[in-house]
This record gives C-alpha cells, sequence and structure tokens, in this order.
C-alpha cells in the first residue's frame, strides 16, 4: 500500500470513530421527586395544581408517590388500596371537618436514593378542617414533610432524608434540577469541531504525500 493510500486509511478511521461517537444517543435522564395524583371514576391522574394548591372535597383520595421519571407522562401511579370507605372506614364526620382519603407510596429500591431504603407504602385518612389544602391534610397524618425554596414537596414522613427533584441519568450522576425532561441531544460542539480538525488534517497530509511523490 503506497503511503498515499496509508494515510488516507488512517484519516478516514479517525473521521469513522468521532462519527461514531455522534451516533450514541444522550442518556436517559429523569428526576427522582414526589409526584402528587388526584382519584376518580376509578382511576389515577396526575394532579395539575400542587398539594399545596389543592383544596380536596370530603371524600376525596388523593396519592404521593416517590419515583424517578422524566414528567407527568411516565411517572408511575401510586399502588395498594384506593377506595375512600376502606382507608376513611374508622373515621367519622365531624362539623366543619372534611375526610381526605391518602395513598402515600415511598416507591422501591430501584427508585431510592443511594444508602436508603423507602418505607413501606400506607395509607391514612386526614380529618382536617373544611378550608384546608392537600398538603394541610398529608402534614397532619405524615410529619415531617420537607419541601424546597420552591415549595417543592421532597420528603414525607422524613423521606428521603436530602434531595430534591435531582435528576438522574444511566450513569447514577445526579444534580438538583426541576422535574423536567432533558433538552440534550445531538453531537456536542466538541465533537463536530474535532470531525473538521481531523478532515482538514486529512486533506492536507494526502496533499503533502501527493507532492512528494511527484
Amino acid at each position: 500500500m503506497t503511503r498515499t493510500r496509508t494515510t488516507a486509511a488512517l484519516v478516514l478511521g479517525l473521521l469513522a470513530a468521532l462519527l461514531a461517537l455522534t451516533a450514541v444517543p444522550a442518556q436517559a435522564a429523569g428526576y427522582r421527586y414526589w409526584s402528587f395524583w388526584e382519584r376518580g371514576d376509578g382511576a389515577w391522574t396526575y394532579a395539575s395544581m400542587g398539594p399545596s394548591g389543592t383544596r380536596p372535597s370530603d371524600g376525596d383520595v388523593q396519592g404521593f408517590r416517590f419515583s424517578v421519571s422524566a414528567d407527568s407522562k411516565d411517572a408511575t401511579q401510586p399502588r395498594g388500596t384506593t377506595d375512600f370507605t376502606t382507608i376513611c372506614a374508622g373515621t367519622e364526620p365531624k362539623a366543619d371537618t372534611k375526610r381526605v382519603a391518602l395513598v402515600i407510596d415511598f416507591g422501591t429500591g430501584q427508585d431510592a436514593p443511594g444508602g436508603e431504603t423507602p418505607p413501606k407504602a400506607r395509607t391514612a385518612c386526614a380529618q382536617v378542617g373544611a378550608d384546608a389544602t392537600t398538603a394541610d391534610a398529608l402534614a397532619s397524618v405524615a410529619k415531617p414533610l420537607r419541601y424546597d425554596s420552591n415549595a417543592l414537596l421532597c420528603a414525607i414522613s422524613g423521606y428521603p432524608h436530602s434531595g430534591c427533584g435531582e435528576q438522574v441519568t444511566d450513569s447514577s450522576e445526579t444534580k438538583s434540577a426541576s422535574p423536567a425532561k432533558s433538552s440534550h441531544s445531538g453531537p456536542s460542539v466538541g465533537v463536530v469541531a474535532g470531525i473538521a480538525v481531523v478532515a482538514a488534517l486529512g486533506v492536507g497530509a494526502i496533499w503533502q504525500a501527493k507532492r512528494r511523490r511527484g
């Protein structure tokens, strides 16, 4: 094989390696957080408002689930008993109060932060004032609660001990963030620049080899 062909083969090999890097898909990302749900017509619906802005009625069933998910479309629903009559069977109605059935699902070990074990899922019947929010109802039966500076619910009954809405990738790297979809896709600027440099060097090397042969 001539020097020109050897140089061309080397350049093509480098280009192929760099292009292969651009073909690797971005790591799947999710967020570890407590999601809030409302029960109606026998099914869970992801709540449109947060617990501090929701005022349930007597007889409502609401749920919380700790898990890793990208957004509301793939969030994991609470598990366990969801029937108001069963959850609040031992709580008699009282004047100027309402009863709210709560399903609190601490998730699985796979969703748990490193070094922590999720408590067993449980239910509770919160009897609170008529004007109470879901956050008030939750606080009455599942303290301590923990919120961040943006009023995002971070912990129920002290779980998890730390962290709040952190991003979780396939490589288990985390960083503080609000639950949302990842916007990264395609090759990085550095990879594209590397391809351009290799291509330019390759053209120059081939031209120099041809010049020497001439």
